[in-house]
């Protein structure tokens, strides 16, 4: 196997693919369904955050949040007031600073801090708002401060915005067309034409022809999937955590894609099958759209490992201890989709022999 012939076969297909009307949906069908999803549900040109403070002291933290230019403040003088802020939607996130909160910090004694959460606020805003008040308490510190952040949630938890229930969505959409569909059919198309035959007569082996392809799908499912998190706003606070979720989970639909490629005999089989079979893909990010439905369920499914840990991490501020179980059962997958791809060309190169 050499990596020059994997690259010329690759190259091949990325100059032909815009020929080919499912290589162009792979690229504008996601993103056309997430600019529309933004537009309807006021998620594209979205509002800044905005915090709601009370403070009863004279904090410098407040005059610390005042600098962020990404957040809009609000200041209230009663905590009551700010309560009904919250619960009603007015701001996203309410900080309560004690009057002796400077002092006690300076001490090094711990601080009891309430922060009022919107149940219906946008994931993104939260974590946007409780990193920034972190890293502010932080900055006023100099150091890792003793605060203790008491988070209630008013209004309706469970009212999870459209737009952060369809988000995973969109994520699936773009890594299993890119990473499933495109290197299937791609496969396919030359069973059809002939011309893996062909090209098997030349020093050219099956094996690279598959590398090839999955290159091809692995490279446009982790581009769309990174364009999605962009246009939707939600990168989070650790873009290399989301991209490496990315990479193992268009390995996972890579793999997929090229087993039953090598398993059907044209595309129309294929495209048969798939939409039979196709909405198990999907089930996960189905139960996420509808909270109230029994979230294990999901589970069951190999895609439920790549949703999970993307939703946590973008949505809910997760990181590696979060997503560590999930993570390694998807990186298991990945490695049990890759033995059998290796089974099945040894499988092929004794049947050519």
């Amino acid at each position: 196997m050499k990596l020059r012939r994997i690259a010329v076969l690759l190259r091949k297909d990325l100059f032909q693919g815009p020929k080919n009307f499912l290589f162009v949906w792979a690229f504008l069908g996601p993103v056309a369904i997430s600019l529309v999803v933004s537009l309807v549900f006021g998620t594209l040109f979205t509002h800044e955050p905005t915090l709601g403070i009370v403070d009863e002291g004279s904090s410098q933290l407040v005059a610390l949040i005042e600098e962020l230019p990404s957040i809009n403040n609000r200041e209230y003088t009663e905590s009551s007031e700010l309560r009904e802020a919250v619960a009603s939607g007015v701001v996203d996130v309410g900080l309560v600073i004690p009057s002796d909160f400077d002092s006690l910090v300076s001490q090094g004694e711990e601080v009891s801090v309430p922060v009022y959460v919107w149940g219906e606020s946008l994931a993104q805003d939260r974590t946007v708002l409780a990193v920034a008040i972190a890293n502010q308490i932080r900055e006023l510190l100099g150091e890792e401060a003793p605060v203790e952040i008491e988070a209630v949630t008013l209004g309706n938890e469970m009212n999870i915005p459209w737009s952060d229930r369809l988000l995973p969505f969109i994520v699936l959409l773009a890594v299993v067309f890119g990473g499933f569909v495109l290197p299937a059919t791609s496969l396919l198309d030359e069973k059809e034409k002939r011309t893996i035959d062909a090209l098997t007569i030349t020093p050219t082996s099956v094996g690279e022809v598959f590398w090839a392809k999955g290159a091809l799908g692995l490279i446009i499912s982790m581009v769309i999937g990174i364009v999605i998190l962009i246009l939707n706003q939600a990168i989070g606070t650790q873009p290399a955590l989301l991209i490496l979720l990315l990479f193992l989970g268009s390995i996972m639909a890579v793999a997929m894609g090229l087993l039953l490629g090598s398993v059907f005999k044209d595309v129309m089989s294929f495209f048969a099958t798939v939409k039979a079979l196709g909405i198990i893909l999907y089930v996960p990010v189905i139960l996420y759209m509808f909270p109230s439905l029994p979230q294990w369920i999901g589970k069951i499914f190999p895609t439920y490992y790549i949703v999970e840990p993307i939703v946590e991490v973008s949505q809910r501020g997760g990181g590696w201890p979060e997503i560590a179980l999930n993570t390694s059962i998807l990186i298991l997958i990945d490695l049990l989709l890759i033995a059998l791809i290796a089974v099945t060309l040894r499988g092929k190169r004794q049947y050519a022999v």
